[in-house]
């Protein structure tokens, strides 16, 4: 059996679910970086996500991620997690073969989901969120490699 996880909904494939990353909001990634590299990590991408409020690095860790969150202010969503919960575990990342099939089979389930729409996010990756309500108190992000970029 196949390390990943496989369904269809209505015929279209879902396939290859598997953890993608971990989100962890910190008040700096300057400062955080730090222990991921004294373990002999290191931060491979940066980028800032405006429309989320939030700067992003990717720390590849086997076949998956961390995915150091830092706030570009106190307002975004991630500055309010740190206010409420202090650093730490924000999200967890589903990657999935077919995002749209993935929202569909999960709308139809009544499964809350947070995002408006299917988001563009960093690495221009496709994304939405699902409401810990929904998961068991996790925020779950569903998110797919762009078509036009190698998922490595």
């Amino acid at each position: 059996m196949s390390k990943q996880m496989e369904a269809s909904v209505g015929g279209a494939r879902i396939g290859g679910a598997r953890i993608d990353h971990l989100g962890i909001a910190v008040e700096s990634i300057a400062e955080a970086r730090g222990l991921y590299e004294a373990l002999g990590l290191r931060v491979t991408h940066e980028e800032t996500v405006e429309h989320e409020g939030v700067r992003t690095a990717m720390i590849p860790l086997g076949e998956s991620r961390v995915e150091l969150l830092e706030p570009l202010g106190p307002e975004t969503t991630v500055g309010r997690f740190l206010s409420k919960r202090g650093p730490g575990l924000h999200h967890v990342a589903l990657h999935v073969d077919n995002i749209e099939a993935a929202w569909a089979e999960l709308q139809r389930r009544g499964v809350t989901i947070v995002s408006p729409a299917i988001q563009t996010g960093a690495g221009g990756h496709l994304y939405f969120f699902v409401h810990p309500k929904s998961t068991g108190g996790v925020l779950l992000e569903i998110c797919q490699v762009p078509i036009c970029q190698d998922p490595a």
